[in-house]
């Protein structure tokens, strides 16, 4: 296949764009290489790997470190192909909303007032600033987690101690259990971290409704003299 439909074309383009998340240490001591290899020997026995090359590094891109406001994790993108397009949660298939999602932007609609938006893209935040990553860039069409243990999983530590360490003040909304584990790398004396449990509806503990991660992202924001986030969508 060309170099340009692989993992490591859409690496080499990465690399190639002058982003400050190049500084990480994922994409200096070989770890996105070694990654990028496991993905393409997946593809070359046959795999659909999701989402399309071009997509891999949304999150990075539309988010530069330096304008990281707001980091929302997730765990891998949807495995279903149109669904996923690199940014956690987010959403570009043609059917009803996944229904984590709908969960979230149920809670985002309470919140603002705003009703509910027939589109799951969540573009809109990224660009504001909001880093959605996943803890793997990848996945399998119909194989959910497949490459969670790949090697992706230090992209996403070393980013959240990235931005803790190199942005003044961000709020991180970590849902579920391996969101929160990655509070530990987050210094709590210069950012906000609001825990909640998954906005799965499978989530038999139900507490990720009520949580109001949004408004209290933005009263945080605001105390400190920074813009609020514009969390609506059309």
């Amino acid at each position: 296949m060309p170099q340009t439909d692989t993992v490591a074309g859409a690496l080499s383009r990465f690399q190639a764009s002058g982003s400050p998340w190049l500084a990480l240490p994922f994409f200096r001591d070989g770890s996105a290489e070694r990654v990028a290899a496991a993905v393409d020997a997946r593809r070359e026995t046959g795999a659909t790997v999701l989402p399309p090359p071009e997509s891999i590094f949304a999150a990075l891109t539309l988010t530069p470190l330096d304008r990281v406001r707001a980091v929302i994790l997730g765990q891998d993108p949807y495995p279903t192909p149109g669904d996923a397009h690199g940014l956690a949660f987010s959403y570009r298939g043609g059917r009803r909303l996944p229904a984590s999602l709908k969960v979230i932007l149920a809670e985002m609609a309470e919140e603002t007032g705003s009703p509910l938006p027939a589109s799951g893209d969540l573009s809109a935040w990224a660009r504001q600033g909001v880093l959605l990553l996943n803890a793997a860039l990848t996945v399998e069409a119909g194989k959910a987690g497949a490459h969670l243990k790949l090697g992706w999983s230090a992209l996403t530590d070393q980013a959240v101690a990235a931005v803790s360490a190199e942005q003044p003040a961000v709020a991180f909304l970590l849902w579920g259990a391996p969101a929160r584990q990655r509070a530990a790398l987050i210094d709590r004396t210069k950012h906000l971290v609001l825990e909640a449990g998954h906005p799965s509806p499978l989530n038999r503990r139900a507490d990720f409704r009520g949580s109001r991660p949004f408004g209290r992202a933005n009263v945080w924001l605001a105390e400190r003299g920074l813009p609020p986030i514009d969390w609506r969508l059309a």
